[in-house]
């Protein structure tokens, strides 16, 4: 619990008269850890992406909030999370991302570990020599695997266990884009970027799912997407964001683009639709190619934005991404000083959270009200616990 209880019954009123999330909600330490386990750890959370680990042994060490994991693909090519950590002593396991050719081998006392978890050796654990022990049960000592799934190619996390499945979860956003379910192809290196940014995650959430500040923040995206050619994405509980009426497909100098995902109904020709998916992952998709943008926090006023493009085909031209990928790159640096700067603000003590356009900010006010009913959840429930 943190030491100052926030208020957050202004934040739950109808968006006439709502206010935003209190300035500790971005800046305090002790806040930060409370929605450590609201906000992420209690449902599905975006991790990484199984194009991290694409072949059969790779392993990638990931901390998300404070937590050491391990994403991996076994032997049979399934994805699979576990804590990044020994039975024996707790040490950690890979501290950077490699081909696992044998057995995961901890470097303190060498206990090894298949890549579906299961413990297959302890040396020396009986004494010199002797490899067994009475007193250690191999079956019941494999890593800690923890709740997963893949979809979009995104890997979702769930901490804590609880969360409803994820099918049913995220059930609205799986319909409404049935049209995208086909193969993704991630571009490659030249498709991946990150970006560091001085600013808690959620206001990275929040300027993604509105479309009020294209004007003035991507004048050259809104020079043939204006604001009005803009709709509201808004799914109360689950996702909000924006999309448009007027997308212009990607062309390279010499007029090529991407092929199409194959099946698209005709209304897609020009539309495109941006969703933030609760609690941290940034959706897009259009008719030739798709994204996915995770947040990683690290503080109260640090995220990492992990950024990767996906494609209808496997063998797209290397130069046409890296464009693609460059023009992406420019949007997503448009918006740092945006998010910065609201950070910045929230060290001014009379700032209350700031008030909502009824017309223009519903879907971060949806955004704020989620995260407002999931922390009075998770208060009542540490209140019933105590």
């Amino acid at each position: 619990m943190p030491r100052t209880q926030t208020d957050l019954a202004l934040v739950r009123q109808p968006i006439e008269r709502a206010g935003g999330l209190p300035n500790p909600h971005y800046t305090d330490p002790a806040v930060f850890e409370e929605e450590r386990h609201a906000l992420l750890f209690g449902q599905w959370a975006g991790l990484a992406v199984a194009a991290d680990v694409p072949e059969p042994g790779d392993a990638v060490p990931i901390d998300f909030a404070g937590v050491p994991l391990l994403l991996l693909r076994d032997r049979a090519g399934q994805v699979r999370l576990f804590q990044n950590i020994c039975r024996h002593r707790g040490m950690i396991l890979v501290d950077a991302p490699r081909r696992i050719e044998g057995a995961i081998r901890c470097p303190y006392h060498s206990w090894c570990y298949a890549t579906d978890g299961r413990l297959v050796a302890t040396p020396h654990v009986g004494g010199p020599g002797q490899n067994r022990h009475d007193g250690i049960d191999k079956a019941t000592l494999g890593l800690i695997e923890v709740r997963s799934h893949v979809w979009r190619d995104v890997v979702w996390v769930n901490l804590s266990g609880d969360a409803p499945p994820f099918e049913d979860a995220f059930d609205p956003l799986i319909a409404r884009w049935t049209a995208f379910d086909r193969p993704l192809h991630h571009g490659g290196a030249d498709s991946r970027f990150r970006l560091e940014v001085a600013c808690n995650w959620k206001l990275a959430v929040e300027n993604y799912c509105e479309s009020y500040h294209l004007p003035w923040v991507h004048p050259g995206l809104n020079s043939y997407s204006r604001l009005e050619d803009h709709y509201h994405i808004e799914a109360p509980g689950r996702f909000s964001g924006q999309g448009t009426r007027v997308y212009r497909q990607f062309r390279g100098a010499e007029g090529a683009v991407f092929p199409d995902f194959d099946g698209l109904g005709a209304a897609w020709d020009t539309a495109a639709e941006y969703v933030a998916a609760f609690p941290n992952v940034l959706l897009g998709v259009h008719r030739d190619h798709a994204f996915a943008i995770l947040l990683m926090p690290e503080g109260p006023g640090r995220t990492v934005e992990h950024v990767h493009l996906y494609y209808a085909a496997p063998d797209t031209e290397a130069g046409l991404r890296a464009a693609n990928a460059a023009l992406w790159r420019e949007v997503s640096e448009e918006d740092v000083f945006v998010v910065e700067g609201m950070q910045r603000g929230r060290a001014a003590p009379g700032f209350g959270g700031g008030r909502f356009s009824p017309a223009m900010d519903g879907p971060t006010h949806l955004f704020h009200d989620w995260a407002a009913g999931r922390l009075e959840a998770h208060r009542a429930g540490a209140r019933a616990a105590e």
